[in-house]
Order: C-alpha cells, then structure tokens, then sequence
C-alpha cells in the first residue's frame, strides 16, 4: 500500500523558498512548487491562496528568517560592533537565501497583520542596535533607510557580478559599513 504523503503549508513555503533561493523569485510558480512535492497544483491551494498568497508567505518566512540571524549575530555586542553584526548578518542572509531576501524586501500591504508585525520586529531589532547611537524618531527611521538602502545595493551589485577588480569584498563591505557608521556621530563604543 502506497504511504499517504502529509502536505502542509509550512511544506509549501519551504519548497517555494527552494526554487526561489536556487533560481530567483521570478521562476517561482505554483506548477513548480507542485512539481517539487509531488502533487498536483489543486492541492497547493489548501494551503495558500494561489501565487499571491505563496509569494506573501515566502515574504513573511524571509522576514522571519532575517530577525532571526539579525538576532543571533547581535547578542553580546553592542554599538559600532553591533552595528557591523547587523549589517553582515543582513549580507549574509541575502547571499544565501536569495530568493526569500527577495520576497522580504517590498513594505507589508495594509490589513496584513502579520507580515507587518514580522516588520515592526525586524525594525525593532535594527532600532536596538541604533540606541546606542541616540537616534529615535523621524532620525531613527532615515538612518534605517540609509543602512538598509547601502546594504541592499551592495547586495544587489555583488550578486549581479557588478565587482570584477581582484579586491576583497568583505572588505570593501565592512569600510563601507564603517563609513556608515562614522555618519552616525557615535561617540562610544
């Protein structure tokens, strides 16, 4: 007898994120996610709501997957250290997980609850960090802006091949964080 083959959403997801991860977002489709679990494309939407519903809930699985590293790599350090955690903890995470960085990068829709509460989390791991800088407010925001907007460049150059000089890239990373950084006007450590 044929064993029954137990799908779930939380299975969906990560299938979707295989696919997205090994070959970008744009290839992902319900047909290949079917593909991937061995099932037929009907079944998928007892646990998403067609493409739309797959790409938000790879949203919302990247979002998650982010505060996590975020987290990981910040605890026990603080200030300009902190601060270059976070910031290659974000690298990281987009190198390797290309696809669900991806799906994470648009701001949540209104009236979605819970990838905007992933959202504010996410903020309130990077506002953390940026206590120690004194920075709230309207300062807090542009500052998360400016170093979310230095990292995805980088990223996004880095992934398209947009380095060809035989010159360290994790070191050009960390400088440019660093100048970042010195923007900010910490005066501790």
């Amino acid at each position: 007898m044929a064993r029954k083959r137990t799908l779930d959403a939380a299975a969906v997801v990560r299938a979707a994120a295989e696919i997205a991860d090994a070959d970008g977002l744009d290839q992902l489709t319900l047909a290949r996610v079917a593909e991937r679990l061995d099932v037929r494309v009907p079944s998928l939407y007892n646990h998403v709501d067609g493409l739309p519903g797959l790409r938000r809930a790879l949203s919302l699985a990247g979002v998650r997957a982010s505060i996590d590293a975020m987290r990981r790599a910040t605890v026990g350090v603080s200030g300009d250290a902190a601060m270059l955690a976070l910031a290659r903890a974000y690298r990281a995470f987009a190198q390797d997980h290309p696809g669900q960085y991806a799906a994470s990068v648009r701001a949540p829709t209104p009236g979605d609850d819970a990838l905007q509460g992933a959202s504010e989390e996410l903020l309130g791991v990077v506002l953390a960090v940026l206590a120690s800088y004194q920075l709230s407010g309207d300062a807090a925001t542009h500052a998360i802006r400016g170093l979310r907007s230095i990292i995805h460049g980088f990223v996004s150059l880095e992934s398209a091949g947009g380095f060809g000089l035989p010159l360290a890239l994790d070191e050009s990373f960390d400088r440019l964080v660093g100048t970042f950084i010195a923007g900010l006007g910490h005066k501790g450590g």
